[in-house]
């Protein structure tokens, strides 16, 4: 059988001098993390803030006062989940009952993404 041979002083010199110059680079990348950027606040987008009147099929659902867009939505999703029409199977889907179905041009099912395309119709 043959034996190994010792390796020679000045390779295992060459491979060990790397190592220690990537020990020395680590405590500064590490210090470059520990810098974090200062978190900016931001502001509300004003149009989504604008009171908008619903049409008055929209009105059925939600009521009848002027509110922001943002108020419609929480409030048609407050409707859909009172009358249980979300669609058991996919999530996304809603069953629209008499009312939604003038809000959804007569569609009897709907995405959640179309959903707030069509109520954008019904606001002024």
């Amino acid at each position: 059988m043959a034996t190994k041979k010792a390796k020679p002083a000045k390779k295992a010199a060459k491979k060990a001098a790397p190592k220690k110059a990537a020990k020395k680079a680590a405590p500064k990348k590490a210090a470059k993390k520990a810098v974090k950027k200062a978190k900016v606040k931001r502001t509300p987008n004003a149009a989504f803030m604008k009171a908008m009147t619903p049409s008055p099929a929209l009105a059925a659902v939600v009521g009848a006062g002027s509110m922001p867009r943002t108020e419609v939505v929480k409030k048609i999703w407050a409707y859909i989940k009172k009358h249980g029409l979300q669609d058991s199977k996919n999530k996304r889907m809603i069953n629209a009952n008499d009312a939604l179905k003038s809000v959804f041009g007569g569609k009897a099912q709907v995405s959640m993404f179309e959903m707030t395309k069509l109520v954008n119709k019904h606001l002024k």
